[in-house]
């Protein structure tokens, strides 16, 4: 055969095979490094549903790792000696797109891990709960994706919509939260002409307007009641609450906030739904609440005072002020660092620890760089043991300080609402990497 014509086919071959290759291995030194920063700082758990991955079926072909929408901004999925691998867990939060993509069917979507198991409350194809005319729609039935939630809301109100009407005057159903669920849940509701009543115990978004000034909350479009599709990729979470309200006003959905559900309770065929206010008789219930809806207290003296709040909403309300931020979490040293950034601010982050082990390393390094420029002092070991009105009580290694203070951030986490369920009558599993 002519020379000329392995030139002509072997050399573009060859150019090919070099740049597949030298991407390949690229893309593994980077699933590698994802992976070992994970360990290191003990983030191998995912929050709510995620990917396993079966290795005598994956072909690392990394269909997977270009489906997931969480690209660029985090490395969840990777590809390790040829295989794929669930780089960064806790990065995960259930798209469930790289199932789809996969070819071979090498990937499955679970619950909870081997060695930490995730409560999931027992649901019906119809969203309902173990309790007949209870439904659960959202992050507390495990999905805490937005797109998921906003169709889940929707499909629950389908659901009891399809029951069998109240003759006694009740309402249609009492759906409790607003965020990204319970709000669908709402305009389905409304547009469907229900007799309903929707309870926030905070403000419109819920979990999402508890995150970080900038967040970003949606990276794939999503399906909106009375409104349709909308195109809010990457889209931080003022530019998704502006586009809710703009939504709850145009359509005039109405929402009871501030308003906290104390207790259900069945009452003949339906519920009574109690808050502070007063008692709302229904024939369902819809829960479309987060699974860390109550903040976790410190439980110690002065703690209700006014400038005592559970999370951050604009670290530049703060500028000129003496901030202390309690945990040892992501949102406890995003606040810290986001406070410490915005200028003219002293802030001190306490945490009982001794290291921030289960923090991602980027937010380990802007304390640090924070610590380092003087904007920020890290007291670990520590317990804060009194709020004063201008001052704040801290122990550390058996030595009480006071520090100047005029306002604290509370980020120790939240209290699963697993117990109220309970009381209630629905049945909660306890899920280790099972569907």
């Amino acid at each position: 055969m002519d020379p000329l014509i392995y030139l002509f086919y072997g050399v573009p071959s060859l150019l090919l095979l070099g740049w597949f290759l030298r991407r390949r291995g690229s893309l593994e030194r980077r699933s590698s490094l994802a992976r070992d920063e994970a360990r290191d700082a003990g983030l191998n758990d995912p929050a709510s549903l995620h990917p396993i991955i079966d290795p005598s079926r994956c072909i690392g072909c990394g269909s997977c790792v270009k489906a997931c929408p969480e690209e660029p901004e985090h490395h969840v999925l990777g590809i390790i000696g040829g295989r794929a691998h669930l780089v960064s867990p806790a990065d995960c939060i259930g798209h469930g797109a790289c199932k789809a993509a996969c070819p071979v069917a090498a990937i499955s979507l679970v619950f909870g891990t081997e060695r930490r198991g995730a409560e999931i409350p027992v649901l019906s194809p119809r969203f309902e709960t173990s309790v007949p005319g209870i439904f659960i729609a959202g992050e507390l039935g495990g999905m805490g994706l937005i797109r998921n939630a906003l169709e889940q809301g929707r499909q629950a109100i389908e659901s009891i919509r399809a029951l069998r009407p109240d003759a006694g005057g009740r309402l249609d159903v009492v759906i409790v939260g607003a965020g990204p669920a319970g709000f669908a849940a709402s305009l389905t509701a409304l547009s469907k002409r229900m007799r309903f009543v929707t309870l926030e115990q905070e403000s419109l978004g819920g979990c999402v307007f508890q995150y970080p000034r900038g967040k970003v909350v949606m990276t794939a479009p999503a399906t909106v009641p009375l409104v349709g599709r909308v195109n809010l990729g990457h889209t931080s979470k003022e530019a998704l609450l502006e586009f809710w309200t703009q939504v709850e006003r145009k359509t005039g959905v109405k929402i009871n906030y501030r308003e906290r559900v104390d207790d259900i309770s069945p009452d003949g065929t339906g519920f009574v739904v109690k808050t502070p206010r007063g008692e709302y008789r229904t024939r369902s219930v819809l829960l479309a609440i987060g699974r860390r809806g109550t903040p976790r207290k410190l439980g110690v003296p002065g703690e209700e005072l006014p400038k005592v709040v559970y999370r951050l909403i604009d670290p530049e309300q703060y500028a000129g002020q003496h901030v202390l931020v309690v945990g040892g979490g992501d949102s406890a040293l995003e606040a810290a660092a986001s406070v410490a950034e915005s200028g003219g601010t002293s802030v001190v982050l306490s945490y009982r620890g001794e290291s921030f082990d289960r923090a991602k390393q980027r937010n380990r390094d802007r304390v640090d760089s924070a610590a380092h420029g003087g904007r920020l002092q890290v007291m670990l070991n520590s317990n804060v043991q009194q709020i004063g009105a201008d001052s704040v009580a801290i122990e550390q290694t058996g030595r009480v300080v006071k520090v100047r203070n005029d306002a604290v951030i509370v980020n120790a986490g939240g209290v699963l609402p697993s117990d109220f369920l309970r009381r209630v009558g629905i049945y909660v599993e306890t899920k280790y990497g099972t569907a």
